[in-house]
């Protein structure tokens, strides 16, 4: 066990020195170095450590909030406000501050997990046989469900058993076109946005 020698009056001292305010009080001027301490001198902002910054769109609204996003050797170390974009001028709200947490947390599924009708667990499968299972699942149901004309004779070209809730992270022109591909397209009519509940 080791003794620190450090006297309470060296302790006391070396606090005066270090602590902005008695120097400020004696006259320093507080845009200067006087709100510095010997600890905060030595700590480094973490962006200096980026080899790499590139921009993106904050995913959490339609606003299209600009960010940069600076990494290290390939992983994310850092997300910021972009000050050249004239919708947000480097400021994001609690959602898009928080990008950097979601995207970097190891709770983060990045692979496709599927549960088979009354399975019990996970599996993980290629992102190809999840992309091919969901255009098939469509299709069948659109064939299986579409109706072209009411009993009444009028012409629908319709189905009811595939609806889409979109998210907020679309934008205008996205929601446009998906429109499109599903009314037109697959003639589905229960079409909302998460942006509008």
């Amino acid at each position: 066990m080791t003794k620190n020698h450090t006297t309470p009056a060296r302790r006391l001292a070396g606090f005066l020195k270090d602590w902005s305010l008695p120097r400020q009080a004696a006259g320093q001027d507080p845009m200067s170095k006087a709100a510095k301490s010997s600890m905060s001198e030595k700590l480094r902002p973490r962006l200096e450590e980026a080899d790499t910054v590139g921009t993106s769109i904050c995913p959490y609204c339609a606003v299209g909030c600009a960010q940069l996003v600076y990494a290290k050797s390939g992983k994310i170390i850092h997300i910021e406000g972009d000050p050249r974009s004239p919708i947000n001028q480097g400021t994001l709200c609690p959602k898009g501050a928080a990008t950097f947490g979601w995207a970097t947390s190891e709770a983060r599924i990045n692979r496709v997990l599927y549960r088979a009708p009354h399975g019990e667990r996970w599996e993980e499968r290629p992102l190809d046989w999840a992309m091919d299972r969901i255009a098939h699942l469509v299709k069948q149901t659109r064939d299986e469900t579409f109706v072209e004309k009411l009993p009444s004779g009028e012409t629908v070209n319709h189905t009811l058993g595939i609806g889409s809730l979109g998210g907020a992270t679309l934008d205008n022109e996205e929601n446009y076109l998906l429109k499109k591909l599903f009314s037109g397209g697959l003639g589905m009519v229960w079409i909302e946005n998460q942006a509008r509940i």
